[in-house]
């Protein structure tokens, strides 16, 4: 095997243990609200959170779902008193979504408990570790073409 290949290796492995703790803290960060959302409609929270008022199929092609999925989750959720659900005014054809106040409550409690166990990992790291960290983590989003920033991504996954 290639130096290259080597390195490659080496970085993929890495980054997969790392997906694996990120994806633990995800799941826990979820369990302050476990009764009140599944993971498919935090996502929609989240870009709700980000974009504002948002057409239903909108918001199923950002999540990558049918519209009917897409409909029954706003159903479950608006039920749940998380978002409201309705007719657009332009546009009788479409229903527009938005956050209640309990809705961004659920996203910010959930994205502060994600941040903070991240926080308290990154509090055990090194300065120089944090300063490696954050290059390594910048590039690989670059080369990913995830834009810079904070806040929920679009996609519905939180930065933190």
């Amino acid at each position: 095997m290639s130096e290259r290949a080597d390195q490659l290796s080496a970085v993929t492995s890495a980054v997969l243990t790392g997906t694996r703790l990120l994806v633990g803290i995800a799941a826990r960060s979820l369990g302050a609200v476990a009764g009140q959302v599944t993971l498919s409609q935090f996502r929609m929270l989240v870009v709700l959170a980000t974009l504002g008022e948002t057409k239903l199929v909108t918001m199923a092609e950002l999540l990558g779902v049918n519209p009917s999925t897409a409909m029954r989750m706003a159903d479950r959720l608006a039920a749940a008193d998380l978002v409201v659900r309705e007719v657009n005014p332009l546009n009788r054809r479409e229903s527009l979504m938005r956050l209640t106040p309990e809705g961004r409550h659920v996203v910010d409690e959930v994205t502060a408990r994600r941040r903070d166990e991240i926080a308290a990992i990154v509090a055990r790291m090194s300065p120089e570790q944090c300063r490696a960290l954050v290059a390594a983590m910048n590039a690989f989003n670059e080369a990913a073409g995830q834009p810079p920033g904070e806040g929920p991504h679009p996609m519905g996954w939180p930065d933190a």
